[in-house]
């Protein structure tokens, strides 16, 4: 299996949308009411200051998103962290800090037949490549005893607990917010276009 990681410019991401969203909502579980919304949500996000998007690619058919950009007091996930924040008895000093200088990896994910292949690690390797903040946040679903592929990627990458069992407006499910101080300890130089062997 060769997979190649590519960057997408703002338009391409648009263009591309609709593929990518249906590949979170098959690795989400997410039922097809969302589609709509969730294009119109990811489209709109182009626009943010440090807009990076990257997809995983084999044989011409598009596998694994990620993308993110720099979080800012007037996003919705921001305001979500300090009410967070604020529930938890905050912020502390080191929640001050990551709220001043961070990257939101908005959505990371595989076809879920292809997790588990290194494809993810790529992904997030390289969007987190060059980074423009001092850290990286992410929120994934809670699970038990942290059993599953996405926290085994991001407990390897120096992931480490931000808010534990917290709720999004409208989501009835536990989330894990989890950080990590950039950059990562190997991005010395640029990755180009890796591929996957």
């Amino acid at each position: 299996m060769t997979v190649s990681i590519r960057r997408l410019t703002g338009p391409e991401f648009s263009v591309l949308a609709p593929r990518l969203v249906d590949i979170y909502m098959d690795a989400m579980g997410y039922s097809a009411g969302i589609r709509t919304q969730r294009i119109r949500v990811w489209r709109s996000e182009i626009t943010h200051p440090g807009f990076t998007a990257l997809i995983a690619v084999q044989d011409s058919v598009i596998i694994g998103v990620a993308y993110g950009f720099l979080g800012s007091p007037d996003h919705w996930w921001d305001r979500q962290l300090r009410r967070g924040f604020l529930e938890a008895g905050g912020p502390t000093p080191e929640q001050r800090e990551l709220l001043e200088s961070y990257f939101e990896i908005a959505e990371i994910h595989v076809t879920p037949a292809l997790q588990v292949r290194g494809i993810g690690r790529n992904l997030l390797t390289q969007l987190l490549w060059n980074a423009p903040a001092r850290h990286a946040l992410l929120s994934t679903p809670e699970v038990k005893d942290e059993k599953n592929a996405a926290f085994g990627l991001y407990r390897s990458m120096g992931f480490t607990d931000v808010l534990r069992d917290f709720y999004y407006q409208g989501d009835n499910r536990p989330f894990a917010v989890l950080g990590r101080p950039l950059p990562l300890p190997d991005q010395t130089h640029s990755p180009r276009n890796r591929r996957l062997l």
